[in-house]
């Protein structure tokens, strides 16, 4: 690998839920933060041991969307802040960098449901509540521009990094891998207007994740074209099978694809770097064991 490659760790609810952490629907990986933090902790080292540089708060499930809203009314911040203390106090004690995870507060994959005004509160309870604790700014898993706009618009001054991650239509995946049709955004828009969109936020990174790796390869080349050098790109994919335009992701326990194996992931995350991304993670499905993998393989090229 010529490039320099900074790795993210991998997809913290199914870690949580395979090392015995409580977890179960709607509140996902918020249940540990509840009933057993010590867990979240555990697999921020874990992710951290295998070679990640940068570890992510639990902080994406904080959301009336999956604690209610009474609860997030009542614990929406302490829990976000609680996310950012023990990601903190990992990355510390591991010497790594800490994200600080803004999700798509309204629900994942639904473009259709974002609503600035309703977005906009649960925004700032995550910001003001994770903000002493992170190195740089993730808004991550989002399916339109507008979710970025509002994101950079909330941040306001603050002067840490602020990393985009879009998810990506991939109910035609094998369609995107082979060339026959474009990547995009779930909201259906483009690459080139998701980097567009990337530079008017000043985004020092602009990623793609939790979506299939077989339509990666074409948004990373498609957003190379159009983006200058000093613009990152980077990519987190998950390991869920198809996934329905109309389904929400975590609304359940989706199946996992036994042919991601952490050689297998290695060898898509490998065409990725090829073909100019230089940040590398795995979302849903992703576990320490894969970034192990990459981690051997990159850092050692």
């Amino acid at each position: 690998m010529r490039q320099a490659v900074t790795l993210l760790d991998g997809g913290m609810g199914r870690e949580l839920a395979r090392s015995g952490a409580p977890f179960r629907q709607p509140e996902w990986s918020a249940l540990p933060l509840i009933e057993a933090p010590e867990f979240v902790g555990k697999a921020h080292a874990a992710f951290a041991a295998a070679g990640a540089d940068i570890i992510t708060t639990n902080s994406y499930a904080v959301v009336p969307f999956h604690i209610g809203e009474e609860r997030f009314q009542k614990d929406g911040f302490r829990l976000a802040r609680l996310a950012g203390e023990i990601a903190r106090q990992t990355a510390d004690e591991k010497g790594v960098r800490v994200a600080g995870s803004l999700p798509p507060v309204l629900g994942s994959y639904r473009p259709d449901l974002f609503n600035e005004t309703e977005a906009t509160p649960i925004l700032n309870v995550l910001i003001e509540a994770l903000s002493p604790s992170v190195d740089l700014w993730l808004a991550e898993t989002l399916s339109s521009t507008a979710e970025a706009r509002l994101v950079r618009s909330l941040l306001g001054h603050d002067s840490r990094p602020l990393w985009i991650s879009f998810t990506l239509d991939d109910g035609r995946a094998r369609d995107v891998e082979t060339g026959a049709i474009a990547p995009a955004l779930r909201s259906g828009e483009t690459i080139a207007a998701a980097a567009e969109a990337a530079r008017f936020c000043g985004a020092q990174a602009l990623l793609f994740n939790c979506s299939q790796p077989e339509v990666m390869e074409a948004a990373v080349k498609a957003a190379r074209a159009v983006l200058p050098p000093s613009i990152r790109i980077g990519i987190y994919a998950n390991a869920f099978a198809t996934e329905a335009d109309d389904t929400d992701a975590n609304a359940d326990l989706h199946d996992i694809r036994p042919d991601l194996t952490p050689e297998n992931y290695r060898r898509f995350a490998e065409k990725w770097v090829r073909a100019g991304a230089s940040l590398i993670g795995g979302c849903c499905g992703i576990g320490p064991e894969h970034i192990e993998a990459l981690s051997e393989a990159m850092k050692n090229a």
